[in-house]
């Protein structure tokens, strides 16, 4: 059997074939069943920098690929956006833009800052 294969990706045919097919087979929707077993992808919120790049999009493109393959697999699958996981570049970030007026966060405080 010959296949041929395209030579260029039309996304608009892929696309709508596989929505298709998560929205007939409810694989957007999410109900907790305590039978199967939990995995969970944390996304961190975007740069404080606002400075987008490619490194953004393959980690975003691998941690949408990762809960699709194991929400199929029958996990219960979270991919939970905005969650800070270390705050880090935030903090310096804010601590910067504090120095600018002369100030330090141990000038705030812990409930301020």
């Amino acid at each position: 059997m010959e296949k041929n294969i395209p030579t260029v990706y039309d996304p608009q045919a892929v696309e709508e074939k596989w929505y298709k097919y998560w929205e007939e087979n409810g694989l957007f929707h999410d109900e907790v069943d305590k039978g199967k077993k939990p995995f969970s992808i944390v996304i961190p919120p975007p740069n404080v920098t606002g400075q987008l790049h490619m490194g953004h999009a393959l980690d975003n493109a691998l941690q949408d690929i990762l809960i699709r393959f194991r929400r199929m697999q029958g996990y219960n699958t979270l991919w939970m956006p905005g969650t800070d996981h270390a705050g880090i570049a935030t903090q310096i970030k804010v601590e910067e833009m504090l120095a600018q007026e002369g100030l330090t966060r141990h000038d705030l405080g812990r409930e301020k800052f």
